[in-house]
């Protein structure tokens, strides 16, 4: 199976594929990938009439060109999602002590991982988040930055681990920078290295 899976930045001909993938809930609780893009009172809002705000405001980016992610579809359905923007776009991480910036880097970020019920666990995961920091790489970034969230897979249903696990970032090549809270280190990859090999 993976070596059939593809992924493609989330651009306009693809909106109704993400719009599968998600499903009427957007992805959960009507959150449709702004939770960190807006402010709580915003968010909120757009939560309601499942998500139809926030749907709207995704959306918005989607048609303006910014692809704020990659899609991953396997044998054409699409069955992995993966938001990565500049950090400056996410403006949770500015209220954020414990993400606060680890110094004056200008960095990538990777918000959310969803993969569709199942295809977890098999490392749909690893090749998303490896995907959204290529398309971040080839956007002029020098550093991808995660927020993983340390939890024990047994015992915490997948919707809350959306922003990936360690493990699955340390596989597509993401390196612990810092830990200022014990379930959510901050881990990063160097763009740099892999600029000059392609070129």
């Amino acid at each position: 199976m993976k070596a059939g899976i593809a992924f493609h930045p989330l651009t306009a001909d693809r909106w109704d594929d993400l719009v599968r993938l998600f499903g009427p809930r957007g992805a959960c609780g009507g959150c449709w990938c702004m939770v960190w893009r807006l402010p709580p009172k915003e968010w909120n809002a757009g939560k309601k009439d499942g998500g139809r705000g926030n749907r709207r405001r995704l959306k918005s980016l989607v048609t303006r060109g910014e692809a704020p992610g990659v899609l991953g579809h396997a044998n054409g359905e699409p069955i992995a999602w993966c938001a990565v923007a500049p950090r400056a776009k996410y403006v949770a991480l500015a209220r954020s002590r414990v993400l606060a910036p680890l110094d004056d880097e200008p960095v990538w970020s990777i918000s959310c991982l969803f993969v569709a019920k199942g295809h977890r666990r098999r490392g749909v995961g690893t090749r998303a988040i490896a995907a959204a920091a290529e398309l971040a790489r080839s956007r002029g970034a020098k550093i991808v930055e995660a927020y993983p969230i340390v939890a024990t897979m047994e015992s915490t249903p997948d919707p809350f681990v959306w922003r990936g696990t360690p493990s699955a970032y340390a596989k597509a090549g993401f390196r612990e920078a810092a830990r200022r809270s014990r379930t959510r280190p901050v881990m990063r990859k160097s763009m740099r290295a892999l600029r000059r090999r392609s070129t």
